[in-house]
């Protein structure tokens, strides 16, 4: 009787209708300029907030304002209300503004407004500059709606008082942020210092609180310096696929010794460097100090000469230029910090083809024991390994995926490491040391190739990362946002089969995000996945029971299609957290990549203005010898038009085997993808080309005292082209 009675005392409490009284109320929003962040207005910025009133029929309400600036009241009085505020011109403060209902004053909301300074972002902000050379930079505003029209550049070089002796701020070329640096200052050290400040900046670079990016530099006779590891994957002039991985030194330019391996269908070759050079392309007058030419001597019919560019760590990345085949890779500092004598286990991906010429992959892990022992020293090796052979998983390498790795490895007298392994089957593959410590931001890294003959084992060559051996390789490892690139063959194996996807992973086994493919020019643009209809999820990661690193991961597919597509499976062998190798276990198209860390910002999504700087861009490992690989230098700027909008601009110049080659068009990240960093590039020149481009990095955010708006750069992108007209597209790695 008791629970009875309170069962009908709370019935009688209920409005007529049997439904609880909902309360009305009344919240504040930014609505113009689109997308702007409350505690992110900068000194006089205008800014219109709009009144929305709910679960009442009268929406008229009456505006209050407390702290600086000004408030004035849409008139007439608009439904939903409206009104507009300005900010005062100095930082540092808070206002509240407040719309409270007319029919009720006991119902308000307010919205608390934060002034904060406005920073800049000088890009790029750490390189060296080549004697006689010249770099150009970019400045941007932040907060990304302030005013880009407005820098101070200042140049200086051994000290605040030395001005630079060539610099020069272009402000109605390029873009208002746009400045040329010209090496001809003499000093030591990171010794030259280039900002750029806004005239709504009160405090300057130095004062606090203040975190604007000032680009500090050093000068150098030459950029290429030191001993470096470089691969190279490509097609000789009868479209036969080859592969080099190796090793050389420079000073000043000048390469004194060498060596690397060459695979071809003839099998696997040592040849020794003797000498060649770097030179500085003149052909650019605005970046001469990011392009240039490399040849390895002794010549001959394998590739000794390239075009390359370099970024702002002085990676080179670089195509073919001599008339013995096409292709591209990638030259890095060599890394000492591999011995052999540490366990130590690496993830790898290897791409290739076997003896019928059909595209192959592996993916796998190889576990070092450490315990050299024996004349010359040897080591044990153990791990796993994936194969797709043409489309099947079940080959003659691999039979029962995945299978069990065993062998052992050892020195060679030219500077690399050979594997010899017994099972699955025999095979044996040689490998340099390129870049990265132990430690698991810049992990270790390998470059391999096979040295099998072409008729006894598949062909292959590719990169070998160390494990983090911190993390437990569970669901729970992957939880963030991560970037694939994956290449494959398309058609008849003379066409390409490219992705990007921008993914997240939940920490339980869920898989969302977009992607993009071009598939022998059919487009898939933006793809949303899973799409509402897919319930449950088809896409899917799940970790190996013995928590290896080994992952299956459902991706691409096409949940927009009628019937839906579904998502195909791929293995990952993880290197780290959000991070590993990647490869298709049952289509023809046997697409191999990488999977990375997006690595953004935590405190703001991605926007157009992140951008800007100077890249190094330059074709990757192509499927197929039809593509034409190209290496670019892209200067990326904002221009403000006269009616106030901001456009994102491309410039640059495009180097591919023969002359160079102007570039123009826009660019711009898509707000309805979330900011998650997915966007797009439209080239008007030297051609109508599209892209689409994925941010993959950016750690260059620099936070400082107000947290809620730090200096932000995107360090790296990734990009396909998209035209329907290109059936043979490939993967542009671009870095600053």
């Amino acid at each position: 009787m008791a629970l009875l009675s309170l069962a009908l005392a709370s019935g009688c409490a209920k409005g007529g209708n049997g439904t609880v009284p909902v309360s009305p109320s009344v919240s504040v929003t930014i609505t113009s300029p689109s997308e702007v962040n409350a505690s992110d207005i900068y000194p006089t910025q205008t800014v219109t907030l709009t009144a929305t009133v709910s679960n009442s029929t009268n929406t008229a309400v009456t505006w209050s304002l407390t702290g600086p600036g000004t408030l004035t009241p849409v008139t007439p009085a608009t439904n939903p209300a409206t009104a507009t505020y300005v900010a005062p011109t100095t930082e540092g403060s808070q206002a509240t503004v407040t719309a409270t209902l007319v029919s009720d004053t006991s119902v308000a909301g307010p919205l608390t407004l934060t002034i904060i300074d406005i920073s800049t972002e000088v890009a790029p902000f750490t390189l060296s500059v080549g004697t006689g050379l010249t770099q150009q930079f970019t400045a941007v505003a932040v907060p990304d709606d302030a005013p880009q029209t407005l820098f101070t550049w200042t140049c200086t070089a051994g000290g605040s008082q030395n001005p630079c002796k060539n610099f020069t701020p272009l402000p109605n070329v390029a873009s208002p942020g746009f400045a040329v640096y010209t090496a001809e200052d003499s000093c030591s050290g990171n010794c030259v210092q280039i900002s750029a400040l806004t005239t709504l900046d009160q405090s300057g670079c130095t004062a606090n609180p203040k975190y604007c990016t000032i680009a500090k530099f050093s000068l150098v006779n030459s950029r290429v310096n030191g001993t470096y590891t470089f691969q190279f994957s490509g097609y000789d002039t009868n479209n036969n696929p080859l592969a080099v991985v190796g090793t050389f030194t420079a000073s000043n330019g000048t390469i004194s010794t060498g060596a690397e391996e060459v695979l071809t269908a003839s099998g696997p070759s040592p040849i020794q460097i003797t000498g060649g050079s770097y030179q500085p392309t003149s052909s650019d007058t605005n970046n001469s100090n990011n392009a240039g030419t490399l040849e390895l001597l002794p010549s001959g019919a394998y590739p000794y000469q390239y075009q390359v560019v370099l970024d702002g760590a002085g990676d080179i990345q670089m195509i073919e230029s001599d008339v013995n085949g096409k292709g591209s890779g990638i030259a890095q500092i060599s890394s000492s910090s591999f011995n052999g004598a540490v366990a130590q286990t690496y993830a790898f991906g290897f791409t290739g083809v076997d003896s019928n010429g059909k595209r192959v992959g592996y993916a796998g892990l190889l576990g070092f024991n450490g315990q050299l022992s024996g004349t010359p020293p040897t080591g044990g090796l153990s791990g796993l390994i994936d194969v797709n052979d043409n489309g099947s998983s079940s080959n003659s390498v691999c039979s029962a995926p995945p299978c069990t790795v065993a062998g052992t490895y050892s020195q060679n007298g030219n500077g690399s490491w050979h594997l010899a392994l017994t099972s699955p089957v025999k095979m044996g593959f040689d490998f340099f040391v390129a870049s990265g410590t132990t430690g698991k931001s810049k992990p270790l890294t390998f470059y391999a190739v096979s040295t099998d003959a072409v008729t006894t084992n598949p062909a292959v060559s590719g990169t070998m990362v160390l494990q983090d051996s911190t993390q437990t390789y569970n669901n729970a490892a992957f939880n963030g946002t991560s970037v694939s690139a994956l290449t494959g063959v398309g058609g008849a194996n003379t066409n390409t089969n490219v992705s990007l996807t921008l993914g997240i992973t939940d920490g339980s086994g869920d898989f969302s995000g977009y992607f993009d493919q071009n598939n022998a020019g059919k487009i898939l643009s933006g793809v949303q996945f899973p799409s509402n209809s897919q319930s449950p999820s088809p896409y899917t990661y799940v970790a190996s029971s013995s928590a290896s690193g080994r992952y299956i991961f459902q991706m691409l597919g096409n949940p927009g299609a009628t019937p839906v597509a579904a998502p195909l499976p791929f293995v990952l062998y993880a290197s780290g957290q959000n991070r590993g190798f990647l490869l298709d276990q049952s289509s023809s198209s046997v697409m191999t990549g990488t999977m990375n860390p997006q690595g953004s910002s935590p405190f703001i999504g991605f926007s157009s203005s992140e951008l800007p700087g100077t890249f190094a861009a330059a074709t990757t490992n192509s499927g197929s010898s039809a593509v034409d690989p190209i290496a670019a230098n892209l200067l990326l700027t904002i221009q403000t038009t006269p009616a106030g909008a901001l456009t994102y601009n491309v410039f640059g110049t495009r180097y591919p085997a023969g002359p160079t080659q102007p570039v123009n068009g826009t660019y711009a990240l898509n707000a309805d993808s979330g900011n998650l960093g997915v966007g797009a590039i439209a080239l008007t020149t030297p051609s109508p080309e599209n892209y689409a481009i994925y941010v993959l990095d950016t750690s260059g955010c620099n936070p400082s005292a107000n947290s809620q708006s730090p200096v932000c750069a995107v360090l790296d992108f990734l990009m396909i082209d998209e035209d329907t007209t290109n059936p043979t597209p490939s993967i542009i790695f671009a870095k600053e």
